[in-house]
């Protein structure tokens, strides 16, 4: 179990097949209000121990995190 304040960044990975994640938040889900950052964006410098993860289309179409 991971708490994750409202506002955070976050994201999951599994390292073996077939996991699912679940999760919760603490208001109703509002697509319009959904935000975030690409996550191989190189600004955070995350090395990431899978080369070719399967990332949603959503996820995918963040932009690059601009300070």
């Amino acid at each position: 179990m991971l708490y994750v304040p409202e506002g955070f960044a976050h994201g999951f990975q599994t390292l073996v097949d077939n996991t699912e994640v679940v999760y919760q938040i603490s208001v109703s889900y509002q697509p319009e209000y959904a935000r975030g950052v690409r996550w191989n964006d190189p600004a955070f410098g995350i090395e990431w121990p899978i080369s070719h993860p399967i990332v949603s289309a959503r996820d995918c179409a963040f932009a690059d995190h601009n300070p």
